[in-house]
């Protein structure tokens, strides 16, 4: 089980394109995550977006780091931002992301 909510108890069933960096040291790293049409944007959605949820079995990891692109006035997309402080960071982020490529069928590819 991993999923990402925009809202506490709502799934984001959208698969984000999701770009990693890392520093040279690997003591820190960021995770920027671009949903095209969320259905947490959906005019159908009600509720407000407090975060970025990432919960698997371990538990839950956060960011307030999410912005939302409007073209005319019309929502279109959401970026989040995840920034990893230290090396566990980075390893606990890392498990999450290895589950929820398995469960949404994903792969890792370098640029």
């Amino acid at each position: 089980m991993a999923k990402i909510q925009f809202s506490r108890g709502i799934n984001e069933e959208v698969i984000p394109d999701i770009r990693l960096t890392r520093s040279r040291s690997g003591t820190s790293g960021t995770a920027t995550f671009i949903f095209q049409n969320p259905n947490a944007l959906g005019s159908s959605n009600t509720e407000d977006i407090t975060g970025m949820y990432m919960i698997d079995e371990e538990g839950e990891i956060v960011t307030r780091e999410v912005k939302g692109k409007f073209i005319n006035g019309k929502p279109e997309a959401l970026e989040a931002v995840y920034i990893m402080r230290s090396s566990d960071e980075w390893e606990r982020f890392m498990r999450f992301m290895e589950r929820y490529a398995e469960e949404n069928e994903l792969e890792f590819g370098k640029s």
